[in-house]
Formats: structure tokens, C-alpha cells, sequence
């Protein structure tokens, strides 16, 4: 059985849907689910997991709110954090694998070539370090894992960046986005499959460990913004092609700092389980299309 946490969010609904290709599912959340679990609560997790018993528990919850955290802090540690090390002790004594989702922000971000797994980490920000420091917990627990870095996560559904540069576009004149910060834009629907065919492939534990798991390709925010628009355009989902002019990180003040350049290489995702991700445009083009 697999237990998945978060399955409301934009990366769990996704997996919903596709993680009963490999056995049954029992979705969490803290509503709406198949059971009722908040991993802010630390001591319901144990309980829940005794009652499953699940053989893998992908855990797609998270505090992702990255501004927000640099002033809820204790709450981001508990989720992120906390509660990973304990699905990580549980999964560890009874021989399940965890799948978990860490962030491009465990960089720094100051580099100039694509980020491989095992290259220094240094988060800048508070959401940076507990989803650092859930990874390392994970690993310390000795249970067979899967600690899947991503980035720019987004979808048709929930809060992201493509439903609020659609939202802008139609309601203002310009908009003003940020281009000196340097990503890899990946659909929650690609993050789910790289998912699904990583827990079909044969020796997965043997290849226990972290990868990177995102689109291939990179671009900045302010160049994604001109994609999304160019692309909702085209497929009559605006009226027009709202103009959207390029500012540096200092002329938009946010309280969690964000790294210049965060690609990650998915070399090893490739090398390991012979998984290709599709382009970050082929992501968009598809979730656009949905829309």
C-alpha cells in the first residue's frame, strides 16, 4: 500500500491519479482525503502510519510559502523538517521507502553551471534551510528513500506562478517580473510521472538517494511570464498579449531571499533510471492546453 500525504495540493493530486498504476493508494490530508492528517502535528503522523502500515509513503505536504516562513519559522521546521524525520524513523523501522520532495533553494544560488546532487548546499532563506534540513534527516534515518529536488513547481490548479501572471495579465496594462533570478519552470504533472516510473523501475532501493527531478532547460522569471502570456494568447485564453517589462531582484523588495541561479542537472536522474525530462516549453505548452 502507498500512503500519500499533500494529496490536495498540485503535486498530490497529480500523483493521485497515477500512483494506482502501481498498487493502492490511501491519500492524506488535512481535508478531503481519504484519512485526515496534518503533518504539523507531529504526533498524529505515528498513529496514522501504524494504522496504514504503507510499504511507500510519498510525501508531497510541505510549507511552501517562502515569504511566509521567514516569519513563521517554527511552523516551516515542523513541517518540513520535523515531521520528515519522523515518517523517516517509522519507514526505517518497518522497511518502507519514503519518497520526499526537497527545492532548488537548498543552493545558494551563485553559481553559473547546472547543480548536481552532491555539490555543497547553502540555503539563503528560511524555507531553504527546513527543506535542507528534512533532507538530511531523511538520510539519517536510515530508511530506503527518494529525496526528489525540484523547482518552480506549477499547475493548472491551486496557487502558482502561471495562474498569477494570467490573472495580472488580464487585469493590468504591464506587469513588471524579475529576470535575474535563473530556474527550471516544471509542471507538477511531470514531477508525478518522473515519480511513478522511479517507483515502477526495478533495484529501487538499491538506488536509494537524491536526484534532481525537473524540467530540462532553463529561464528566467521574467521570460517565463513572456512564455506564459505569449502562450494563454495563442490559445485565446487572453485577449491580448499583456507586455511584460524585465526588473532585477532589487527592484521587487520580498522578505525570503531567493537564489540567482538554482538549475539543477538531471544527469543522474537520466543515468540512473533512464528518465528524460521533457522541456520546461513542452511542460508549458501541455498544462496550457489543459487549460
Amino acid at each position: 500500500m502507498i500512503l500519500l500525504t499533500g494529496s490536495n495540493g498540485q503535486v498530490g493530486f497529480e500523483l493521485a491519479s497515477r500512483l494506482p498504476a502501481l498498487g493502492s493508494v490511501v491519500c492524506a490530508a488535512r481535508s478531503d482525503a481519504d484519512i485526515a492528517l496534518d503533518l504539523g502535528d507531529l504526533g498524529a503522523i505515528e498513529k496514522a502510519l501504524d494504522a496504514q502500515r504503507p510499504r511507500i509513503i510519498v510525501n508531497a505536504a510541505a510549507y511552501t510559502a517562502v515569504d511566509a516562513a521567514e516569519d513563521n519559522a517554527e511552523l516551516a521546521d515542523r513541517v518540513n523538517h520535523r515531521a520528515v524525520a519522523v515518517l523517516g524513523a517509522w519507514a526505517a523501522r518497518n522497511n518502507a521507502l519514503v519518497v520526499h520532495y526537497s527545492t532548488d533553494y537548498v543552493f545558494a544560488g551563485n553559481g553559473e553551471a547546472p547543480y548536481c546532487e552532491d555539490e555543497p548546499i547553502a540555503p539563503q532563506s528560511v524555507y531553504g534551510r527546513s527543506k535542507a534540513d528534512g533532507e538530511t534527516a531523511l538520510r539519517a534515518s536510515g530508511a530506503a528513500h527518494l529525496i526528489l529536488r525540484t523547482a518552480w513547481v506549477y499547475a493548472p490548479r491551486g496557487k502558482n506562478f502561471l495562474l498569477t501572471m494570467l490573472r495580472a495579465a488580464a487585469e493590468r496594462e504591464r506587469l513588471r517580473v524579475v529576470d535575474d533570478q535563473i530556474g527550471c519552470p516544471t509542471t507538477a504533472a511531470t514531477l508525478a510521472e518522473i515519480t511513478t516510473h522511479m517507483l515502477a523501475a526495478p533495484g529501487l532501493r538499491e538506488n536509494s538517494g537524491t536526484y534532481h527531478a525537473v524540467s530540462t532547460g532553463s529561464v528566467s522569471w521574467c521570460g517565463f511570464a513572456r512564455a506564459i502570456i505569449q502562450g494563454a494568447h495563442q490559445r485565446g485564453l487572453l485577449a491580448r498579449a499583456t507586455p511584460v517589462d524585465a526588473i532585477a531582484t532589487g527592484d521587487y523588495p520580498a522578505k525570503a531571499r531567493r537564489p540567482a541561479y538554482s538549475v539543477l542537472s538531471t544527469e543522474k536522474l537520466q543515468r540512473v533510471f533512464g528518465i528524460v525530462p521533457p522541456s520546461w516549453q513542452a511542460g508549458l505548452d501541455a498544462t496550457l492546453d489543459r487549460l
